[in-house]
């Protein structure tokens, strides 16, 4: 059995004392941008795993590959439209999309 460390911080716990509690503003911010940034990376891993280039991707979708590489570093601003051509036509895949509420 593995003895409990008393020095050890959750992550939540570190995100409150760095960030505050949910639901403030920069705690908002930085789970929103959050989101943003590992709905990029399930891009770009999805555009890896199907062998395919940005250039590829892009030409599949009717966009230009600079855009694909901004949603794939920092997809904040990606309109749901976009996201579905880019997930269903350049992927071959199908968006499912959940709301939680904790």
């Amino acid at each position: 059995m593995m003895k409990k460390r008393d020095d050890i911080t959750s992550l939540n716990d570190f995100k409150e004392e760095v960030l505050g509690k949910k639901g403030s503003a920069e705690r908002d911010k930085y789970e929103s941008e959050f989101e943003a940034f590992k709905l990029g990376v399930l891009i770009r891993d999805a555009r890896m795993k199907a062998n395919m280039t940005q250039e590829e991707l892009a030409a599949k979708v009717g966009t230009k590959r600079t855009y694909i590489s901004r949603i794939e570093h920092d997809s904040s601003d990606i309109r749901l439209s976009t996201l579905m051509r880019i997930i269903t036509q350049g992927l071959g895949g199908r968006l499912d999309i959940s709301i939680n509420f904790k």
